[in-house]
């Protein structure tokens, strides 16, 4: 839940300006678009995406937003980090739509990303220096880098294109 949370918070706490994505970072530039496809995706079904200042909806409405963006039921993604944690995720929902449309391929992204994101932690609990973790998971890095370098590409483009559906 707390990694649901955490989506949601980015989700809400960006928005999309009018100003070109080469004059942000990487991170504002997909960031901006995973909000985007997401909004789109939320909209097409109805729902209003969440907004900082905007009226609390009941508690139903909030599911189904929820439900929407992050997809229901049993998550079909799950890894188990080095310190015990299991990350889930789902591959329905607004989210995930976003992540296969910007990344190419969703189960990768969460994989990789998961590991990345988590080298630290596995650092402190496996008592290894940070750069021992980093040359353990080469491969997931240069994976992650090239998803990256995808999604970037994507975010661009979408951002970018003029009066373009965004699928």
């Amino acid at each position: 839940m707390a990694v649901l949370l955490a989506s949601g918070l980015f989700l809400t706490g960006c928005t999309a300006t009018g100003n070109p994505p080469h004059s942000h970072s990487p991170d504002d530039v997909i960031k901006a678009a995973t909000q985007k496809l997401t909004d789109d995706c939320l909209a097409r079904q109805g729902l209003v995406p969440p907004r900082p200042g905007q009226p609390a909806p009941s508690s139903v409405e909030q599911r189904r937003v929820s439900d929407a963006l992050f997809g229901s039921g049993e998550a079909e993604l799950s890894l188990r980090l080095p310190t015990g944690y299991v990350v889930r995720a789902h591959t329905d929902g607004c989210l995930a739509a976003a992540q296969q449309r910007l990344y190419g391929d969703q189960r990768r992204w969460f994989r990789t990303s998961v590991i990345v994101n988590n080298l630290r932690p596995e650092a402190e609990k496996t008592h290894c220096s940070l750069a021992e973790v980093r040359s353990r998971h080469r491969a997931e890095i240069a994976e992650w880098q090239r998803l990256r370098a995808h999604g970037l590409v994507e975010a661009t483009s979408l951002l970018t294109a003029k009066g373009k559906p965004s699928a």
